[in-house]
């Protein structure tokens, strides 16, 4: 009897492996798997703009409410809206209102060159992980905080390359050494690269340096704290005249 059921279960193995039907279903289904797994993906990253901003508000309400809301609060100023994100109808703009607001007020991409946004992703998906520089209490600051997939990860950092910071290249403009773009320089480079003056038009450049300058305010910001009269005093004008004189066409 033993050896009738092994003689079975050897015919019925073969005929299972041979069975044209049976090897296509099982290689659609591993296949399919994957596929689904990345539509689900794709799908889950894909937001309206209205979409976009009720989850950046949500994302906000839960870490401001967080016992480590008031330390998260200063990681970034709130100056930057889902709507301002370039290409807001994209898979990378989505992903950054999935993700990159789960801790802190939402970057804008151009506050990095794209040669340090890979690192700043990696040290980012790390920390969403639990796994980062302050030990137990990272693990519980990221605590229900969900981490991007590689293929994420990926795409969030060719979004963010793509319409990174474009620094300025001293060659092209020898001027910016000179006294008239001062305030550009000391007030720019305390945050990141001096950017190039091709980036906007001398019609876009005063509503992009008032954000900046509320940035800056925001990010001075200290309680109790009161104004030095020996620091230096940069003027906007000066700068908006600057990146003026060099702005792009239009």
């Amino acid at each position: 009897m033993l050896s009738l059921l092994r003689e079975r279960d050897r015919h019925r193995d073969y005929n299972v492996r041979a069975s044209p039907i049976v090897s296509l279903g099982v290689r659609a289904i591993r296949f399919l798997i994957p596929a689904a797994a990345a539509c689900a993906a794709f799908a889950a990253s894909a937001m309206t703009a209205a979409e976009m901003s009720r989850a950046v508000e949500d994302a906000r309400k839960r870490w401001e409410e967080s016992a480590h809301g008031p330390m998260l609060a200063r990681i970034l100023p709130p100056t930057f809206a889902p709507r301002q994100l370039p290409e807001p109808d994209s898979r990378g703009a989505a992903l950054m209102a999935r993700y990159c607001v789960q801790c802190h007020n939402l970057p804008n991409p151009a506050m990095h060159e794209a040669a340090r946004w890979p690192k700043v992703v990696d040290r980012m998906v790390v920390r969403m992980q639990g796994r980062g520089n302050m030990g137990t209490l990272m693990s519980e600051m990221m605590a229900g905080v969900s981490a991007p997939r590689a293929a994420e990860s990926a795409a969030l950092v060719a979004y963010l390359q793509k319409h990174a910071q474009r620094p300025l290249d001293p060659a092209r403009y020898p001027d910016v050494a000179d006294d008239e773009a001062k305030a550009f320089r000391l007030a720019c480079q305390q945050c990141h690269a001096l950017p190039d003056p091709q980036r906007y038009t001398a019609r876009e450049w005063p509503r992009v340096v008032a954000r900046m300058e509320r940035n800056i305010a925001w990010m001075n910001r200290v309680v109790g704290s009161q104004p030095d009269a020996r620091e230096p005093q940069l003027r906007v004008e000066d700068i908006n005249a600057w990146l003026a004189r060099h702005a792009k066409r239009g």
